[in-house]
């Protein structure tokens, strides 16, 4: 009697599970494109399937993420769950020279990421510092049920932004040169990808009365 209401109270966990855990698939074509955030300097930045910023990645506990990657750029690439531990699948963890060798320009690779965490996160590459380009973006995991009660969820994203790309102020860095290596270079302030005039973009309309989650990426 005893097994028997075990097993069906199993059988029941495993069909509610199977129900609320899913695969969510992105496709991401990750390509060069043109964009200028703060109104003042436009340049090369690295978006997935035409659009910079890219958009937020929505999960929750017990799904499994999966990002078909596919390399458009004439360099190597790789992405990187940031905060997720990867425990059995650090082949999925994207530090490239570490757990990968990257994935080559005109190549394609499939991340399967278990979702076993709950948070506020971000996905980028991890290959040089292709994330100052842009390649980067929010992951928010949800839990099954959530702590707080809130009426509204918030994602600010603050960002460093250059008017360079990141190989020139990585040579500049890395110069033998102290003169080259020490010039002053400074960054630009976005909130949410928008920065200068646009910054009135990221305002915030709060009620009185009403509870608000912020969450904080920088």
């Amino acid at each position: 009697m005893l097994i028997s209401f075990v097993s069906k109270a199993l059988a029941a966990a495993l069909l509610c599970g199977s129900a609320v855990s899913k695969r969510v698939e992105l496709d991401w074509n990750i390509e060069y494109m043109l964009a200028n955030p703060n109104g003042l300097n436009e340049r090369r930045v690295i978006g997935v399937n035409g659009k910079w910023p890219l958009p937020e990645v929505h999960v929750n506990l017990g799904d499994k993420l999966v990002i078909h990657a596919h390399n458009k750029l004439d360099e190597a690439t790789s992405l990187h769950t940031h905060g997720f531990f990867q425990n059995g699948t650090n082949f999925y963890d994207g530090a490239a020279g570490i757990t990968e060798c990257g994935i080559a320009p005109n190549s394609s690779y499939t991340y399967e990421i278990n979702v076993e965490q709950t948070g506020t996160y971000w996905i980028h590459s991890h290959y040089r510092a292709q994330f100052v380009d842009g390649l980067r973006t929010v992951l928010i995991s949800h839990p099954a049920r959530e702590a707080y009660r809130y009426d509204e969820d918030v994602t600010l994203m603050l960002e460093a932004w250059y008017h360079r790309e990141s190989e020139e102020i990585s040579e500049q860095l890395l110069s033998t040169s102290e003169r080259v290596r020490t010039a002053p270079f400074l960054p630009h302030m976005l909130i949410n990808s928008a920065g200068g005039a646009d910054l009135n973009r990221t305002k915030i309309k709060m009620t009185a009365g009403k509870t608000y989650r912020l969450r904080l990426v920088n």
